[in-house]
């Protein structure tokens, strides 16, 4: 287990983290999955946290972050859904024409311990193999 720490607390949370692109379309192949990636990593790179997995589905992405708890994963997974909306809509129109906005309001967070950590990132990197 790998303990991290700042000024204040030491602490080991790590979240599974999947949204949704609106109405389920599937939106998020070749280039607009390529640079939804790089914009995410960018995001966690800013706010100090760490992308342990990552894997997108056509339709919904799947991560696995670790982050200081008194940021919050609100606040990352927030972040995270209105950068790459913003620049994805921007630099590619055609998703402007097809959704009204790029992801859905909700997303799904579970703390990861109950599962070995192993099983949980063969999980989300077999995401695009079903």
């Amino acid at each position: 287990m790998e303990l991290k720490s700042n000024k204040n607390i030491i602490y080991n949370c790590q979240y599974h983290v999947v949204w949704c692109v609106k109405y389920r379309r599937k939106v998020l192949i070749g280039d607009v999955e390529a640079r939804l990636k790089e914009i995410l990593a960018q995001v966690v790179v800013d706010v100090r946290c760490e992308l342990d997995e990552m894997e997108t589905d056509k339709d919904h992405v799947h991560l696995l972050i670790s982050c200081d708890p008194q940021f919050g994963i609100h606040r990352v997974v927030k972040r995270m859904k209105g950068r790459s909306s913003k620049l994805l809509r921007d630099e590619f129109p055609a998703l402007k024409s097809r959704i009204p906005t790029l992801w859905t309001n909700s997303y799904f967070v579970a703390t990861v311990g109950g599962a070995p950590l192993a099983v949980i990132k063969q999980y989300i990197k077999d995401q695009q193999l079903v």
